[in-house]
């Protein structure tokens, strides 16, 4: 049974974050790691769409599982998304990507834990 809508479906950040904070999903950031450094969500999981797309697995903790795919502004992750439904990933991206889920006041940590920024 899949929770998403296969290959077409988006959250809002709001919905993103109730999905990766109940373990219903990984949250799994497909931006550079300049832009992961500088800020990502709490708890979220970094694969760059770039060794994603060049074939790299997904990390252990990720596979198995419905994945929410956000990168910076929406482009990214609705490609990482498709890539991975095309493996058999349940797979969905946030709307508007980490600058709206900046906007709706939700946590960005940067690499060291402290407050982060949306780069």
């Amino acid at each position: 049974m899949f929770l998403f809508r296969r290959g077409t479906g988006r959250l809002t950040p709001e919905q993103a974050r109730t999905r990766s904070l109940d373990g219903t999903a990984v949250l799994l950031d497909v931006r550079e790691g300049p832009e992961w450094r500088a800020g990502h969500a709490p708890g979220a999981v970094h694969l760059p769409l770039t060794r994603l797309l060049a074939g790299a697995a997904l990390p252990p903790d990720v596979r198995g599982r419905p994945v929410v795919a956000v990168c910076r502004s929406g482009h990214r992750s609705q490609q990482a998304a498709e890539l991975l439904v095309s493996h058999g990933v349940d797979a969905v991206d946030v709307t508007g990507g980490m600058t709206a889920w900046a906007k709706a006041g939700l946590p960005v940590v940067d690499g060291r834990g402290q407050d982060g920024r949306i780069a």
